[in-house]
């Protein structure tokens, strides 16, 4: 184990550089926060690169006896970490590259909330879908609020980044996969009939919706009916009910 005290220390300096994109981009790390998040990476298939923690702290995490320790005070860890009050424990996690494969997908195309991103994954994850393809305009997977929002799935849900949504959608056509597109001009989302087994919905921005490129490529245009005085639903809401519910003959 190494006590590194500087805020200085150029090992602190790139830690603390895993706050944003670029940094994340450049070393290929992020940065995992907490108790539970730290314990996930380091049962997951993610290579740990270092945990970081408070010296009181350490004892109660299961460490990897491969796994490079530093500890650091309470200010200095602070400092590399994005939540104000953080458990006194973080982790540098390598990132993996690991296709979205599988019978049931579902893609976001420019869902830009960090909190939607990491509720769709976990989501997901809980519902039992195999992979996640993201548009590259979606908040990035391992920025510090995504993360969080997913509680861990992270590391369990394989994701995709495509710069071509629609031509991804394309192939996954092509191969026999139903491709549902969620938007409000669609049809009845309880009447769609039988979707077959394997398709991929597609959960469109915020505030524009799926892409005319992305409804070209659509198989099923669908909507969840509105019954009360609400408009629209929120990104992640929507996703998880249709997640469920496409699921709920597996």
């Amino acid at each position: 184990m190494e006590r590194i005290t500087s805020l200085k220390n150029p090992k602190v300096q790139g830690w603390k550089a895993l706050k944003e994109r670029k940094g994340r981009r450049e070393s290929g790390c992020f940065l995992v926060e907490g108790f539970k998040m730290v314990e996930e990476a380091l049962a997951s298939a993610f290579m740990v690169e270092a945990v970081l923690a408070q010296e009181d702290r350490l004892e109660e995490l299961a460490l990897r006896p491969e796994c490079p320790v530093y500890l650091l005070p309470a200010g200095v860890l602070a400092a590399v970490c994005d939540t104000k009050t953080p458990q006194g424990v973080a982790a540098v996690v390598r990132m993996a590259q690991r296709a979205a494969k599988g019978s049931r997908l579902i893609a976001l195309e420019d869902v830009q909330d960090p909190g939607n991103v990491g509720t769709i994954l976990r989501t997901a994850d809980a519902a039992g879908l195999d992979g996640a393809i993201l548009s590259e305009q979606c908040a990035d997977v391992f920025g510090p609020k995504t993360l969080r929002a997913t509680m861990g799935s992270v590391f369990r849900v394989p994701v995709t980044v495509t710069d071509d949504l629609p031509g991804y959608l394309r192939g996954l056509r092509e191969k026999g996969y139903s491709v549902l597109s969620s938007q409000l001009d669609g049809e009845p989302f309880y009447r769609r009939g039988d979707v077959g087994k394997r398709f991929c919905l597609v959960i469109g921005n915020e505030g524009n919706g799926v892409s005319d490129g992305v409804k070209a490529e659509a198989t099923h245009r669908l909507k969840l009916p509105m019954r009360g005085g609400a408009e629209s639903l929120n990104a992640a809401v929507a996703a998880g009910i249709m997640m469920y519910d496409l699921m709920k003959d597996e």
